[in-house]
């Protein structure tokens, strides 16, 4: 083995830069981005730590002094040693060792500035990182452990950290309230709530045409509560979800949830209870066994087509109507709801997507995930605004609803279903 190795003390940051530097050719397009102020430097080296910044700092110091030859004099400009110095990052400040320049002939007024050095100084985007910081589900109580141990940071207070996540996600709040939806063709819309402590907010997540999915909004509330389920459903209208177009709302089966949707918009759209649910309910009546054999019942009446699967079910509902009485109104309650997808003869590969409401509670899970350090739940406005920032979060990582390229023939089901009613009118 011909590799030659370098053993570096964790605690001397100062060997590594310089190894860093002398095979840092893969960093010199970072160099020029960085001095010509192009990106933010910490999205670019929050993860290789002080040393990578000390590293950029050599280099860039090499591109106006030359390489550090000993015993080799430079140009018009030479190295001066190092000196402590600050680079205040987007979500933390870091001490480094920064070269020192001169120009030739010494003597005050001399000094010649550090280009990279400068460009990070003079990078102040500290609300808007700290979010993103914060939306990895780090609270400002234990925001100094997540930092890099290779950062000694310095100037950072939770105070600090709390005052701009504040103001950074009430922005992230403003616009995913103000979101515009005139031009998106939605096709399906899912409806579920999300409890922080003694709060409830409820979300609607959007699938388009294409299969793309978008966060259409956020109410603090219960689901189970009609007027606030109005609420969001008049605000999806007001920003150009239009009640002009048959859609396929998918739900738990909270009445207050279709209660809303009839009033906003009417009565003939169609909707998909969520099976999950209604299996975790039935179970929840029966003893292990049995409730095991009720959701075993329930999932082979899935794939009958809708008259049949329905019979089979009530069926089964009068069977155990005796000895299990809420279980067999469990069964029964909604039943309708349940084979909706069914009755619009739509494919496997679609329907899996659309017979839960597992799409949007992923996108809760992310929320839960982000604000799970969360402890002190202040008022309604901060759960509105994290619930608000965390969703949108969550949103960047969205892909297309599973059987995508046969949502065309959701969008044909569900014109046909216009038509048959401006038949029977």
């Amino acid at each position: 083995m011909n590799e030659a190795y370098h053993i570096l003390s964790k605690k001397n940051s100062s060997e590594l830069a310089k190894l860093v530097a002398q095979n840092g050719q893969m960093l010199m397009p970072m160099v020029e981005l960085i001095e010509q102020s192009q990106i933010a430097v910490d999205d670019l080296l929050e993860d290789l730590g002080r040393a990578t910044l000390e590293a950029v700092l050599l280099i860039s110091a090499a591109n106006v002094a030359g390489e550090n030859h000993q015993g080799r004099m430079g140009g018009s400009v030479l190295r001066h040693g190092s000196q402590a110095g600050i680079v205040s990052l987007s979500n933390r400040k870091v001490r480094v060792q920064k070269p020192r320049l001169r120009e030739r002939g010494g003597g005050k007024g001399k000094e010649v500035a550090v280009a990279a050095y400068e460009a990070m100084q003079a990078d102040d985007r500290l609300g808007a990182n700290i979010l993103r910081v914060m939306m990895r589900g780090v609270s400002t109580r234990n925001y100094r452990e997540i930092l890099p141990e290779a950062c000694e940071c310095i100037g950072v207070s939770k105070s600090s950290v709390s005052r701009h996540f504040a103001l950074a996600s009430e922005e992230e709040c403003r616009k995913l309230l103000e979101r515009r939806f005139d031009d998106t063709d939605l096709l399906v819309i899912y409806i579920d709530g999300m409890v922080f402590a003694d709060h409830c907010v409820i979300a609607s997540v959007g699938v388009d045409r294409t299969g793309a999915k978008h966060v259409l909004g956020v109410m603090e509330g219960a689901t189970e509560n009609t007027t606030v389920v109005k609420g969001l459903l008049e605000s999806m209208v007001e920003r150009g979800i239009k009640p002009d177009r048959k859609r396929l709302f998918v739900i738990d089966g909270a009445k207050a949830l279709r209660a809303g949707i009839d009033a906003v918009y009417g009565q003939n759209n169609p909707v998909q209870r969520c099976r999950k649910h209604k299996e975790r309910n039935v179970a929840g009546y029966l003893p292990t066994d049995m409730g095991e054999y009720a959701v075993a019942t329930m999932r082979a009446a899935w794939k009958l087509p809708a008259d049949e699967g329905t019979v089979r079910l009530k069926t089964f509902a009068e069977s155990i109507s005796k000895q299990y009485p809420g279980a067999a109104a469990s069964v029964l309650e909604g039943l309708d709801e349940m084979f909706t997808v069914n009755r619009l003869g739509l494919p496997k590969s679609l329907c899996r997507g659309l017979i839960t409401t597992n799409i949007i509670e992923s996108s809760i899970s992310g929320v839960k995930g982000r604000t799970h350090r969360v402890k002190n739940w202040q008022d309604g406005s901060m759960v509105k605004r994290w619930a608000a920032s965390s969703l949108l979060e969550t949103e960047k990582r969205y892909r297309k609803i599973m059987g995508f390229r046969d949502l065309w023939m959701l969008d044909a089901a569900l014109k046909e279903e216009v038509d048959n009613s401006e038949k029977a009118a």
